[in-house]
């Protein structure tokens, strides 16, 4: 297969790429103006307990030397141990992720699920001008409404009238998966909204631009029917594009589960880094992070992969950039 042959060139390149952000994350926090043992304890801590912190993180070494030994940990999944708790962050992280994963992932069922056909439907249904037109306002409020306006208004409706799903009472799926899931599909809708208007768009867009190359109009001459016609040659070129966006979607769905889990009061790893903030524990923020960051990397990745299996002509497009 001729992905293979640039894929390990890729995975370099995504190597590179998590190197680079983790010297961003590490500088970004070691660099914050003042003594950081002070930053972390506040103005008001003794010398001991600063000398203390100082012991524990390595603040005597040079900045090279401390970020070798963090990065070092980190690669073995030893992030230390929270300033708050004092517990392992990797130990806290793994608590808190199964229910972030859970919500981020029922948002993107529900966008590919709802944004695809609508896009494929807008985009088939073109000349129609209302239906063209209702398809481009919705993307459109979708897009620009903020997470936290639509879960605010969400949580006051839901929890004026009884519609049948809760807005309190969260349960984690660790505990009961199902009782967990019905727990997490408010939140997960609102998180999906953008996506779903920004995939609805995506894929009514490369439909339209794939219905006006010759093929199509050589199928339509042979006398194919039109769901024969969408179904054999449209879809396969059209949803490249919504394959890419996916890898987009991802980062976004990491970025607004902080907001969505703070405003339905879920306890994921979102609610959690926002915690961390508040209490500067940045052992935990350099490692939540990295994490995302390394989330939305191999995601990229397999993007691209998927991307190559599609459709070869990128394999070959990235072995020329790489010649």
């Amino acid at each position: 297969m001729r992905v293979l042959r640039w894929l390990p060139g890729r995975l370099l390149s995504a190597l590179a790429v998590l190197l680079g952000a983790s010297i961003l994350i590490f500088v970004a926090i070691r660099s914050l103006p003042g003594d950081f043992s002070q930053i972390v304890l506040g103005p008001l801590s003794s010398d001991a307990a600063k000398e203390q912190l100082r012991q524990t993180l390595g603040l005597g070494k040079s900045l090279p030397e401390q970020y070798a030994l963090w990065l070092g940990s980190a690669m073995r999944g030893d992030f230390g141990l929270s300033l708050a708790s004092q517990r392992p962050v990797l130990d806290e992280i793994l608590a808190r992720l199964p229910v972030t994963a859970m919500l981020a992932a029922i948002a993107m069922i529900v966008t590919l699920l709802v944004g695809v056909p609508l896009g494929i439907a807008a985009g088939t249904h073109a000349s129609t001008g209302r239906r063209s037109a209702l398809t481009r306002i919705v993307s459109t409020i979708g897009i620009s409404l903020p997470e936290f306006v639509v879960g605010s208004i969400v949580v006051f409706v839901f929890s004026r009238f009884d519609l049948g799903l809760s807005v309190g009472g969260f349960v984690s799926p660790a505990q009961d998966f199902w009782a967990g899931t019905v727990s997490l599909l408010l939140p997960a809708l609102v998180l999906s909204i953008f996506c779903v208007a920004a995939t609805a768009r995506t894929t009514r867009d490369s439909v339209m631009g794939v219905l006006v190359e010759p093929h199509i109009a050589a199928a339509v001459a042979r006398g194919e029917s039109p769901w024969f016609i969408v179904r054999h040659h449209v879809l396969r070129n059209a949803l490249i594009p919504v394959l890419t966006l996916t890898a987009t979607i991802t980062a976004y769905l990491l970025g607004g589960a902080v907001i969505v889990e703070q405003v339905f009061n879920v306890s994921g790893l979102g609610s959690y880094l926002v915690l961390a903030l508040s209490r500067r524990d940045y052992t935990v923020i350099q490692a939540c992070v990295l994490l995302a960051t390394a989330v939305f990397v191999l995601a990229s990745l397999m993007v691209d992969v998927l991307t190559g299996v599609i459709d070869p002509r990128v394999s070959v497009a990235k072995k020329g950039r790489r010649a």
